[in-house]
């Protein structure tokens, strides 16, 4: 959406602020005047969007020192400085301080039409790409929670990157606690409609009656799901629970929108933990057009060395909240958590990592005695695919390598003292497991 963009003339004297507003309404700008500095900073704050005129000469406060009030609330703020003949030295140094430029009375209005413009140029380019600097960085740190290296989860991010572009509807599947919900915000807040309302509405938490009024209204107060929505996204988690009538409801609005549609539908079904399909729960037409786009999310199980890395990271938040020291992992815990069949997933990975903290605060217990806790023991702790004892070694190195310097901020000589290594035989295996010191410091 483009700003408009707004000129603020300050100035004491009555009927140049008239002119200069006249004049600057005549050719084409919205303008806003103002008879003191002290009145025009009770609007003027970061981000406003707009540019300044001002007087220097001004009683109360003058025009050198709103400048520099100016530039403390936004050094990005254009500033444009009126000033008389014997006051062109004090402009020239407003320039110095951050003004954009200077008018010198009497003034040419074709000047002073072409400096607005110039202004107002470089204000909207300055506000665009700081909403675009801070819309990049919610995307990314959505996008840095997604942890791991494995090729699935490589694959994942493209995919996140790739449909978050598009205009399409998304269906997303997987198993319970793979993290399908933080796909789903990601897939936001990576696309164009980032800046627009993320709605998420829980099919299963309401009944049928209630989910018709939370979705499409009358509601006691605010808007349905559907017009709170209207531009960004709509995510209806466990897609699968909508009723004929509301799946009917659902695809009518979908049809109305148009191609591409106002409001893009991201749509996860939790059917796959019940051992079913999306699909099966679903009126083919919907389905279809739900599932325009599809992602599948990988079970933990399946991404390798990845789970060593989720662990850690989740070892060390709790540690930290806690206020206590993460525990240290043993070869043999590393391989029993590379083994672990994790039929919960990252969310079973997270409980399991909490447990693990707390244990280690108390000086008890172990990761050994949480797996076998938390999971079925007549089953053997081992993943649908199985691994080389080679890749079991490989992982825990690694892991303890990341760890220990982690722990030591980066200091070789720390890290060769602990793991009794020569600093050859350690930047050999930095080099092989991807490790740079420079990511520790």
């Amino acid at each position: 959406m483009r700003r408009t963009m707004k000129i603020a003339v300050v100035d004491d004297e009555p009927d140049m602020r008239e002119s200069i507003s006249q004049w600057l309404v005549l050719s084409g700008f919205e303008t806003e005047a103002y008879p003191s500095a002290e009145e025009a900073l009770k609007v003027i704050g970061a981000d406003w969007p707009g540019v300044v005129i001002s007087d220097i000469r001004m009683p109360g406060m003058d025009g050198m020192q709103f400048l520099k009030k100016l530039m403390g609330v936004d050094s990005g703020l254009p500033v444009i400085m009126i000033t008389g003949h014997g006051d062109v030295p004090m402009a020239v140094e407003a320039m110095r301080l951050g003004a954009m430029d200077f008018m010198e009375k009497p003034f040419n209005p074709d000047r002073l039409t072409e400096l607005a413009k110039r202004a107002t140029q470089a204000r909207r380019m300055t506000l665009d790409n700081r909403a675009l600097r801070r819309d990049l960085s919610e995307g990314q740190q959505v996008m840095s929670k997604l942890v791991g290296a494995s090729p699935v989860m490589e694959r994942l991010r493209e995919d996140i990157l790739d449909l978050g572009q598009a205009d399409g509807h998304v269906l997303i599947d997987g198993e319970t606690g793979t993290g399908k919900t933080l796909v789903a915000h990601a897939l936001h807040a990576v696309g164009p409609r980032a800046t627009k309302k993320f709605v998420p509405i829980s099919c299963a938490a309401y009944t049928d009656e209630n989910l018709t009024a939370k979705l499409f209204g009358p509601v006691e107060s605010g808007l349905p799901a559907v017009e709170e929505a209207r531009g960004g996204t709509l995510c209806l988690e466990d897609i699968e629970m909508l009723s004929e009538q509301l799946q009917a409801r659902l695809l009518a609005f979908i049809a109305e929108q148009g191609i591409p549609a106002e409001t893009r539908i991201i749509a996860i079904s939790n059917a796959r933990a019940e051992g079913r399909k999306a699909e099966d729960s679903l009126r083919p037409d919907l389905f279809y057009r739900l599932s325009a786009l599809k992602i599948t999310l990988p079970p933990l199980r399946s991404r390798g060395e990845d789970i060593l890395a989720l662990f850690t990271r989740m070892t060390e938040q709790f540690a930290d909240e806690y206020g206590c020291e993460p525990p240290q992992v043993t070869a043999q815990e590393a391989a029993q958590l590379l083994q672990a069949p994790w039929p919960g997933n990252v969310r079973q990975l997270i409980n399991v990592a909490e447990r693990a903290v707390l244990q280690n605060r108390r000086g008890t217990g172990s990761i050994t005695s949480l797996l076998l806790a938390d999971g079925d023991e007549s089953q053997e702790a081992t993943t649908t695919e199985g691994k080389p004892l080679k890749e079991y070694v490989e992982s825990f190195e690694k892991m303890l390598i990341d760890n220990t310097m982690r722990r030591h901020k980066g200091s070789i000589a720390a890290v060769m003292d602990e793991l009794c290594l020569p600093r050859r035989t350690l930047n050999e295996k930095m080099a092989k497991y991807g490790l740079s010191r420079s990511d520790y410091l």
